[in-house]
């Protein structure tokens, strides 16, 4: 039976998913009934709302029945993420339909045919320069979501060399996330939280490098060592079962007609819009039309990309059609996921909790420092003689990070609810702004493909017929590494007092 077209979720994935969100929707709303609803003031800065670290204020309980829970899926289309949602819905039904259009035209399998056929020898090399330009991209320029297009495509040349769907998203989302997170000049997070925090814009940019590298050289640890684990035993991979039908999809380059004429045309058009989508990607930082339309600007070059590519190497308008509605469908039983995830934190937005929550974050930083408990004026001396307590506030930023990460997924956004109320606090304790802010990115990024309410998480499990729990396995083992260099960068930055301040 010829297998469908496109990525297919897998029910396994799919039922996994959906439980595990449901029951996350189910805490949500009992904590909207537990938890004191509470508001801080905003003021509106630069067009976007920032918090009055000193406005905090208990709230009248809103009257959000249990029952709405249930509806909160269909309710947060109508919020203020609505727009956010929708424009990601659009973009993992673009990305179906251009994959499904590009496999079955041949133009993925001959182009994935070419790069297995030079690299054939330097399959490590080829992993690690990979994996380096992801990580580049999430680093230096703050990209994330954009690059989910790309995900079936690594996972296919995963499969071309002889490794499987988990090293495909190694290579590509892991190292973006990896990146992001050991961020060195990603505006998104380091630019913003200087700005609000009066740095000089990515100053400090050496010692982050120097985390860059590090957490680079893990990565590729991890990664090589379960490529050749792989190699050498296919059956040892999670995912062996399930990815027996989709290798089959890369497993003869020989028949894959890349020197027809037709198919030479596809693969030139869809190498130039390569191209040009990595021209959307290093432009989005620093142009703010093509940023504030980036991710709906991608998914549609790369459906263009597989029409284009696919009319041109041959493949009939009505099949084409076909095949894309077919991509579409394969990816469609994704979208309840969003929506669900999505609901966690419309529910305890709903609930009138969020601020009370990062209220009660900021009073443990506040109560735990014996510096701030003193008082401003006592702070340099009891700073002297409490060397610990700049430490201990960089984990408390980190772990505020963690947690507030779970319901607020944009990276900017977190800026702007959390900068406002942890940079002063952590003055009061001796911790550099330079120190809070590396704290409040290593919080903010390592755990994007940890938590099931992201968006990006279950868009890429989806692309790649993960189980959640299946990939929460495999990655721990990275995350067992990198969670104490990341407390190991933060006791050196407290130490080296890392500034300008």
């Amino acid at each position: 039976m010829d297998p469908k077209a496109g990525v297919q979720i897998s029910r396994k994935a799919f039922m996994q998913s959906l439980i595990i969100l449901a029951l996350l929707m189910l805490a949500a709303g009992v904590l909207t009934l537990v938890i004191e609803p509470g508001a801080y003031d905003r003021t509106l800065v630069d067009g976007r709302d920032v918090i009055d670290p000193n406005s905090y204020h208990t709230v009248a309980r809103p009257a959000y029945p249990a029952w709405r829970w249930l509806l909160a899926p269909l309710e947060v289309l109508g919020g203020p993420d609505g727009v956010t949602i929708i424009t990601i819905v659009l973009f993992i039904l673009m990305v179906g339909m251009a994959i499904a259009l590009l496999e079955k035209s041949g133009i993925l399998n001959a182009l994935l045919g070419r790069i297995v056929r030079r690299f054939q020898h330097r399959k490590m090399l080829l992993l690690m320069v990979i994996s380096f330009f992801f990580m580049c991209i999430g680093a230096f320029f703050g990209i994330f979501e954009e690059v989910v297009p790309l995900i079936p495509v690594v996972i296919g040349l995963a499969y071309a060399l002889g490794w499987d769907t988990l090293t495909g998203l190694g290579m590509s989302i892991l190292a973006t996330n990896m990146g992001f997170s050991a961020a060195v000049t990603n505006p998104f997070s380091i630019g913003l939280a200087q700005k609000i925090g009066g740095l000089p814009l990515f100053s400090g940019a050496e010692y982050r490098v120097a985390v860059f590298l590090v957490m680079y050289l893990v990565l590729i640890l991890f990664l090589t060592r379960y490529a050749r684990q792989v190699e050498r035993s296919p059956e040892s991979s999670p995912m062996f079962t399930e990815d027996q039908v989709n290798r089959r999809k890369f497993s003869s380059f020989e028949t894959a007609g890349s020197e027809n004429p037709g198919m030479q045309r596809g693969m030139l058009f869809f190498a130039a819009s390569l191209v040009l989508i990595l021209a959307v990607f290093l432009s989005a930082p620093f142009v703010p039309l093509i940023s504030a339309i980036s991710l709906p600007l991608v998914g549609l070059l790369f459906l263009i990309a597989g029409i284009g590519a696919s009319l041109l190497s041959g493949n009939a308008g009505r099949q084409a059609f076909n095949h894309a509605l077919e991509g579409a469908a394969g990816l469609a039983p994704g979208i309840p996921l969003i929506l669900m995830a999505a609901s966690v934190k419309y529910i305890i937005a709903q609930g009138s909790i969020m601020d009370t929550i990062l209220h009660s974050a900021a009073a443990a930083f506040n109560s735990a420092s014996p510096v701030a408990a003193a008082g401003e004026a006592a702070a340099p001396m009891l700073t002297m003689v409490s060397g610990a307590s700049p430490f201990l506030a960089a984990l408390l930023v980190y772990a505020i990070a963690l947690l507030i990460e779970f319901f607020v997924g944009s990276s900017s956004a977190k800026v702007f609810l959390l900068m406002p109320i942890l940079l002063p606090l952590g003055d009061l304790v001796g911790l550099t702004r330079q120190t809070a802010i590396t704290a409040y990115c290593f919080g903010d990024g390592f755990t994007n493909l940890i938590y099931p309410t992201n968006a990006v998480l279950l868009i890429s499990l989806g692309l790649s017929s993960v189980p959640y729990g299946r990939w929460l396995k495999w990655t721990l083992k990275l995350w067992a590494w990198v969670l104490p260099l990341t407390l190991v960068f933060l006791l050196i930055a407290v130490f080296l007092r890392l500034g300008p301040f």
